[in-house]
């Protein structure tokens, strides 16, 4: 008589919260690699002074896309390397999100 065995299965972890952070893209000049500023705003614990403080983090970034001056958002995730810890989530808003300059249509003058 055959019995069905039931699939043991691990019990499933439910992961934590991975830390969120945005800050402003000031290197990607490795592979696959950007370097993100985040600044935040941190009371003195003695003097009540408000301080900014800055952070840099080395952020995965997987196909390039990001440039200097981006916004972007970042999430905390396994160690990637040495140094690499974060990864991109998005891309919030980009550095040459300027209006475009009109273009001049020829015979017209400027004025």
């Amino acid at each position: 008589m055959a019995t069905a065995t039931a699939t043991a299965r691990p019990p499933q972890h439910a992961r934590g919260q991975r830390k969120i952070r945005f800050g402003l893209v000031t290197s990607n000049k490795m592979q696959k690699t950007i370097v993100v500023r985040v600044t935040q705003l941190v009371r003195h614990p003695m003097y009540h002074r408000v301080i900014k403080q800055a952070n840099s983090f080395k952020v995965h970034d997987e196909t390039n896309r990001a440039a200097i001056g981006d916004w972007v958002k970042i999430m905390e995730t396994r160690p990637l390397s040495k140094d690499k810890r974060w990864r991109l989530v998005e891309i919030l808003e980009r550095a040459s999100s300027a209006p475009p300059i009109p273009d001049e249509t020829p015979g017209k003058v400027a004025t």
